[in-house]
């Protein structure tokens, strides 16, 4: 066991490589390669992540599509990764999930094998790894997914924001960070606020940046049709999770519901 410790160190993802285990085309059923370019591949939108007072909001509509199709409204585009970070997805879900599911084993495998936490950069670098190794997926259209990465550093005290594009490409973002589809409609509206609204985002309330996200993925769902917008009479709304000192915690859809009510459709009129 301590060789096998010693040789991985701590590194779960080569372990399951090790094991035969593939993300990419070596993963595809037999036939599928002739299917690729010929079928519908499921997709979601719209994500996006910015810094307020307590730490760092991350959010997402519920809408996944294929094609012209409406597959799903209750998508759950914002994942747990861990106890101080979440990932957003924006792509196909399918490859996303697949994604999250390996970075949290990796956390966790990291963290019981070398009995201490993976630093932050170390779990950025992981991320960047796995959207390396579906390159031949994301090439061929069927499993590209441009996520964003949001976690709370305990050792500097402050939040962190990182986006990435279909390669692998790894960005920070200062103040806030958009992918998807609805991100054009969006990422005008947050630099404009984050600039001459007279408040930056890193000085908004939660109560505030919550509004603000309701407010942000309405109006992208005006401009993108594959961005779902809230529907009172499901009682859907967006999923929005805040990862601060204390950790990830998820805003009830009962708080979402009030300030809606409250404060977007009372501001509509």
């Amino acid at each position: 066991m301590e060789g096998r410790l010693r040789m991985h160190d701590g590194d779960f993802w080569s372990l399951l490589k090790e094991k035969g285990y593939q993300l990419g085309p070596a993963s595809l059923p037999p036939g599928m390669e002739s299917a690729v370019g010929r079928v519908s591949i499921t997709e979601g939108t719209t994500i996006f992540s910015l810094k307020y007072k307590d730490g760092v909001l991350v959010a997402g509509d519920r809408r996944a599509t294929a094609g012209t199709t409406v597959m799903y409204d209750r998508t759950d585009k914002v994942i747990d990764i861990d106890r101080y970070s979440v990932m957003a997805i924006a792509g196909v879900p399918a490859t996303a999930f697949e994604i999250a599911r390996v970075m949290e084993h990796t956390f966790k495998y990291y963290r019981r094998s070398q009995l201490q936490e993976l630093s932050l950069e170390g779990k950025v670098r992981a991320l960047s790894k796995l959207l390396k190794e579906n390159i031949p997926m994301a090439i061929q259209g069927i499993g590209a997914v441009a996520p964003i990465y949001a976690a709370f550093d305990p050792q500097r005290k402050e939040g962190k924001i990182f986006f990435y594009d279909i390669l692998g490409a790894e960005f920070e973002g200062v103040e806030f960070a958009t992918s998807g589809s609805g991100s054009p409609a969006i990422r005008g509206v947050l630099h404009y606020q984050n600039r001459w609204s007279g408040r930056p985002l890193s000085e908004l309330s939660e109560e505030e940046a919550v509004i603000l996200t309701i407010r942000l993925l309405e109006t992208a769902s005006e401009f993108d049709a594959a961005t779902g917008g809230v529907n009172r009479e499901a009682h859907l709304y967006p999923l929005i999770k805040l990862v601060t000192s204390e950790g990830v915690r998820d805003i009830p859809q009962k708080k979402l519901e009030s300030l809606y009510t409250s404060k977007v459709m009372v501001d509509s009129h």
